[in-house]
């Protein structure tokens, strides 16, 4: 059994359409009493795929997240799904500030503040994405930027108390690539998180994940890491045997 709580997110990202996410999600379903109680899922599906991971996973202990949503509860936002909208659809978690919602849409952190006071209004958890691009690496910038990040991010908010804190550090640089963080590299930042987050949100428990480029080989370097109590997964999570592989590595790791 694991010694800690182990956080496996999903982010199915525009892998799947509607069918292939009902397909995922009633296999997931078969295999949810075979886990350990101490892992929690929670699969993000795409909004085409919504309903079917949701009615599939009716009934098991795994969570459905939204990917990203709208600030403004309904209007004239062609597109867009409020989260709100997605709160009343039966989502318990939201993805907000991932690095390619930032970089290929050009999301600001001023747009991530305001989906995370539209999600604590809905009774959505925010899971919150940070992380530096390779420049900002190399600059030696990583700290400063990611601190920038949380900040605009929580300051102001009225975090409810009962909620935990969801950060992912993501480095812009390893999602999607092939080339992850170094384990121990992933732990310096999330312990520099983990510091910043507590002056933030004084007194909030904390789940500090890791993003980018996590498979089935590497993970159980990842969750040993005093720091990281899960992780958030990409295309590594929309394969059956690649996602059980990764869920039961991480149960033995730890």
């Amino acid at each position: 059994m694991p010694s800690k709580k182990l956080y496996l997110f999903a982010n199915w990202k525009m892998y799947l359409d509607a069918a292939e996410s009902r397909a995922l999600a009633v296999t997931l379903a078969a295999a949810a009493p075979t886990l350990p109680a101490e892992i929690l899922q929670v699969v993000f599906p795409s909004a085409l795929g919504w309903t079917n991971a949701v009615e599939s996973l009716a009934g098991t202990n795994i969570g459905v997240g939204a990917q990203n949503v709208h600030w403004v509860d309904r209007g004239g936002y062609t597109g867009e799904v409020s989260a709100e909208m997605y709160a009343r659809a039966g989502a318990a978690y939201a993805l907000v500030g991932h690095s390619e919602r930032r970089q290929l849409y050009g999301e600001t952190n001023h747009h991530t503040h305001q989906k995370m006071e539209a999600l604590i209004a809905a009774g959505v958890i925010p899971v919150l994405c940070v992380g530096e691009t390779q420049s900002e690496r190399d600059d030696e910038q990583t700290a400063a930027v990611i601190e920038t990040q949380l900040r605009a991010a929580f300051t102001a908010l009225a975090w409810p108390k009962e909620w935990p804190v969801i950060v992912a550090y993501e480095p812009v640089w390893a999602v999607g690539t092939g080339l992850p963080c170094q384990p121990e590299q992933a732990e310096e930042i999330l312990a520099q998180v983990d510091t910043f987050v507590a002056a933030l949100v004084p007194g909030a428990p904390k789940v500090l994940l890791y993003g980018g480029s996590v498979r089935e080989d590497n993970i159980a370097a990842f969750v040993r890491q005093p720091h990281i109590s899960g992780v958030l997964v990409g295309g590594a999570s929309v394969k059956p045997e690649s996602w059980a592989a990764l869920c039961a590595n991480a149960a033995q790791a730890v």
